[in-house]
């Protein structure tokens, strides 16, 4: 017969059984010529190895992670994991402040919710939370201070309730108006899709927009193909932020891995604005675009 254990007639071979162990099961007793195994659960591997693992996902998946078991949760909320998630330029931002001896993860979902002001709080950095990217405002006056505004008729004034600087401008629309901000590619964070927001607000309640439109362009200098985003100053239209304050977008642009050069954020009047008030101008922002 020739069915495993049984005896073959002559010039047969008998089939040898095999036994398959699988990577990082453990031998725990034998039953004849069966072996039994114990398999190995994710949550036995050694911390570092788990850390590790947890490590090359995402911030969200890493969060989720953290509520399977102890086990995951202490590798999750490890330094060695949200140090992953930082970029590697954080120390520079936070190392005058009490941040620097904050746990990693903390410190990240700091940068999240309370971006950090930095050049004498004209700009501010953060991260977006779902991706770890970094995202940057140039506040009203450190354009101002660049040469990037372009208007007679400007005040710096201290900032009202809900603004992330201590100043920002008054603009009164009685004249040609045109804002400019320029910044460095090589600080955003590489493979990212970028957009660019004018944050403003009415000195008065409006209810519609002004009468003539505003240009918004975004390009890397240089490189200007002439392509413009028209748009109304319209609270109705934009992005409420809060306290008053609201948001347009300008543009996008898009970052690889180690571009040099310069970015440009434009907004310019095609005609003089035909109804008369005034603005208060908090800065420009870039942040990632969901998608990328």
């Amino acid at each position: 017969m020739s069915s495993y254990g049984q005896k073959t007639k002559p010039g047969r071979q008998r089939l040898k059984r095999k036994e398959y162990i699988l990577p990082g099961s453990e031998v725990i007793g034998k039953s004849g010529s069966i072996l039994t195994y114990q398999k190995k659960k994710l949550e036995d591997l050694p911390a570092k190895c788990i850390s590790r693992i947890i490590s090359l996902t995402t911030p969200r998946d890493a969060s989720r992670l953290a509520l399977v078991c102890p086990a995951f949760r202490s590798a999750a909320d490890s330094d060695s994991v949200w140090e992953k998630f930082l970029p590697s330029d954080y120390e520079g931002f936070i190392s005058n402040s009490s941040l620097i001896d904050k746990k990693k993860k903390d410190l990240y979902f700091h940068l999240c919710r309370n971006p950090i002001l930095f050049n004498n709080n004209t700009a501010s950095f953060g991260l977006e939370q779902e991706s770890g990217k970094k995202c940057y405002m140039a506040g009203a006056k450190w354009i101002y201070e660049n040469s990037g505004i372009s208007h007679r008729d400007c005040e710096m004034i201290p900032s009202s309730a809900g603004s992330r600087f201590p100043e920002v401008i008054e603009l009164k629309l009685m004249s040609s108006l045109e804002i400019e901000a320029r910044f460095g590619t090589t600080i955003f964070s590489p493979k990212t899709n970028y957009a660019a927001y004018f944050v403003f607000k009415f000195a008065e309640f409006r209810e519609g927009p002004e009468t003539s439109p505003i240009d918004f362009e975004v390009y890397f200098d240089g490189s200007h193909n002439g392509k413009k985003r028209r748009e109304f100053l319209d609270p109705q239209l934009s992005q409420d932020r809060g306290n008053r304050w609201i948001e347009i977008k300008m543009g996008e642009f898009s970052i690889e891995n180690g571009d040099e050069g310069t970015v440009v954020c434009r907004l310019s009047e095609p005609e003089p604005l035909s109804k008369r008030g005034t603005i208060i101008f908090q800065g420009i922002e870039v942040r990632p675009e969901y998608g990328r």
